[in-house]
């Protein structure tokens, strides 16, 4: 026989799979890429319940409200729609910065572990500048002991070097992205030591008296390609979340739902890198103003920040009834 107490462990998340099916009466569209995802897991649950609903003479009520719940939401997950190239528009414009504010946590917490990475690199070269030679490579070591920036090759070859730096962006993104199935820790890692990096390189340049040369040629294409890596941090941290703690669902589930996520994360990232590896190439190096280096990058930041933390931005009526208004 059902116990109550498995009827009001269980009524919430019936409560929830209705909402989602009203909100999606309007439309599938209606639904975001995350409530799509909850909608498909809740149905699956539903269903076990309305088996074992069945089994009990006593919950015929439930087992006609749940069979009614599960007709309707078949219909939603089931039915055929055609693929719109508008699709992948909205996604940027609507969903993407919607992922990110669900998922801001991980990327704050990427971003602390590369500024804890930098500040160790960089006092660790202050403390002793023999560090450097420890970490970057000969050719970088030698450009910086004769004051010279290694972004000439940069100029001379524009377009392969775009490329080159594109590839680069993109695969440093997606190992971030993909450690996270090791239980978060390539993720960290692979934040702390770029983080690391950045700040020997930047103490190495400071001790030289570098300091604006490096900053300047940083700053254009920095403001999206710093970002874009801890939103791939980000990705493989919410993916390690949902493998190590998996709450009421089952883990397989849990990374599931998780692994969905953290990938629609990084791949909004793509654009990004893309556009900075285009100025990295084709502004960064050249000799165009520092402020207007600065200036440029301060737009693209404040750009970015508005787009992520603003954008798809809607209200969305609450369309849940009482549970026991349904069951009449």
């Amino acid at each position: 026989m059902i116990s109550t107490s498995w009827i009001e462990k269980r009524e919430p998340y019936w409560r929830r799979l209705e909402s989602l099916v009203g909100s999606a009466s309007r439309g599938v569209g209606s639904l975001s890429h995350a409530e799509l995802q909850e909608l498909g897991l809740l149905y699956r649950q539903t269903a076990a319940d309305l088996a074992a609903v069945r089994e009990d003479p006593t919950g015929l009520q439930f087992a006609r409200y749940l069979n009614q719940l599960m007709a309707r939401a078949h219909h939603i997950i089931y039915a055929g729609h055609r693929a719109s190239p508008w699709g992948v528009v909205g996604f940027f414009c609507r969903e993407y910065p919607r992922v990110f504010r669900r998922n801001r946590t991980y990327c704050l917490v990427a971003l602390a572990v590369f500024v804890v990475g930098a500040l160790s690199g960089a006092a660790l070269t202050f403390e002793d500048p023999d560090f450097e030679q420890q970490v970057l490579p000969p050719q970088l070591i030698h450009s910086i002991e004769h004051k010279q920036m290694w972004t000439h090759s940069i100029v001379s070859v524009k377009p392969h070097a775009s490329s080159r730096i594109m590839t680069n962006n993109l695969t440093v993104a997606f190992m971030a992205y993909a450690s996270g199935i090791a239980a978060g820790l390539g993720t960290l890692a692979e934040m702390f030591f770029n983080g690391l990096l950045t700040g020997v390189i930047g103490a190495a340049c400071a001790l030289a008296g570098m300091n604006l040369s490096l900053w300047s040629f940083v700053a254009p294409h920095g403001a999206l390609e710093l970002p874009s890596i801890f939103l791939a941090g980000g990705a493989g941290l919410k993916m390690a979340h949902g493998l190590l703690f998996p709450g009421t669902l089952p883990r397989k589930d849990s990374l599931a739902i998780a692994g969905r996520e953290a990938t629609s994360l990084v791949l909004g990232t793509v654009p990004l890198l893309i556009l900075a590896g285009m100025i990295e190439a084709f502004v960064s190096p050249t000799g165009l103003q520092v402020s207007l280096k600065f200036a440029m990058s301060g737009a693209l930041l404040v750009l970015l920040t508005v787009y992520l933390f603003g954008a798809g931005r809607e209200r969305s009526p609450d369309t849940r009834q009482p549970f026991s208004s349904s069951l009449r």
